[in-house]
């Protein structure tokens, strides 16, 4: 996820009631609905793509078009056939081969499938993987979070086994261990950050570091501003500055290089619910160029976004 290259200002607000530009229709299958939706990506041009993870299916929403969406991966049934996906759970977009790398998370392995309409199924890039989160750096490398190993691997495309690049040192909360990692950011250095759901906190690896430091929460779960609950989907900008949508929270926060010991609230953090400014178990997080912020606001079954001030 090349989250690095928005540039948002230190002291940028966003507006507090976002737009429905996904979804919103209840829970279901229709072309206007999506049902638990998890990870997403924004494309250059506003074109939203969502992992629709209960209707085994990836969305593709563009701009403008909030009525309906289309199916660009899946949606033949839950499966495990190559035209398939199983509870699929993260999505980015390979730019360079115009294809979508999906964590296929059902079938424990990472699937591509290209852009193009005539597209009927896709391959598997690497099998066998509790995968959950998915990043890719600027030199192509793919990582991947493993939620059963408790661990990030890097790999080369076409790879199979990928080295360890964060965790792998059994569940726990150690600095050199992760509990149920899940969303990943790679920065240009090869630095991984990762959403370390169960420790509510947001770890840091440097490149070939043994062990990691604490960027976001790790003071337990709670919703002071020191703490997160269950984090999810994460976003590195330019400024180094840290975005955490902090799910059980129903709230997305920044967290700044300057002020490591606490974040501030951006959006949500109101009573769980489905207003205009409220948001229920946030789970997947990106930004458009423009610094307009999206959230896939998971229990309303809904992609919100929230326009820069």
């Amino acid at each position: 996820m090349f989250s690095l290259l928005v540039n948002i200002p230190a002291n940028a607000t966003w507006k507090q009631n976002g737009v429905t530009i996904a979804g919103g229709n209840g829970q279901g299958g229709a072309t206007n609905q999506l049902w638990g939706l998890y990870g997403l990506f924004v494309d250059d041009d506003q074109t939203v793509v969502i992992a629709d993870t209960y209707n085994d299916r990836i969305m593709q929403w563009k701009n403008g078009d909030t009525t309906n969406g289309q199916v660009v991966a899946g949606g033949n049934g839950k499966g495990n056939g190559l035209h398939q996906l199983d509870r699929p759970i993260d999505v980015l977009i390979d730019k360079e081969t115009d294809s979508l790398i999906i964590c296929d998370q059902g079938n424990r392995r990472v699937v591509r499938w290209s852009r193009r309409s005539d597209t009927t199924q896709g391959e598997i890039l690497i099998d066998n993987i509790w995968c959950w989160g998915l990043a890719m750096d600027e030199q192509r490398n793919l990582y991947v979070s493993d939620y059963v190993k408790h661990e990030v691997r890097r790999y080369q495309l076409g790879e199979k086994n990928g080295a360890l690049v964060a965790g792998g040192n059994g569940k726990g909360d150690g600095l050199n261990q992760l509990n149920l990692p899940t969303y990943l950011v790679v920065d240009r250095q090869q630095n991984v950050y990762v959403s370390d759901n169960n420790n509510h906190r947001v770890m840091k690896w440097n490149k070939g570091a043994k062990e990691g430091f604490v960027v976001a929460g790790g003071q337990g779960q709670g919703n002071a501003l020191t703490q997160l609950y269950c984090p999810n989907g994460i976003f590195v900008d330019t400024l180094g500055t840290l975005y955490v949508a902090d799910g059980g929270n129903n709230r997305v926060m920044r967290w700044t290089q300057r002020d490591k010991k606490q974040g501030t609230v951006i959006v949500g953090g109101n009573v769980r619910g489905e207003g205009a400014n409220q948001l229920s178990y946030p789970a997947g997080l990106s930004f458009d160029r423009e610094g307009n912020l999206y959230v896939g606001d998971q229990n309303n079954h809904r992609v919100q976004r929230f326009s820069i001030e």
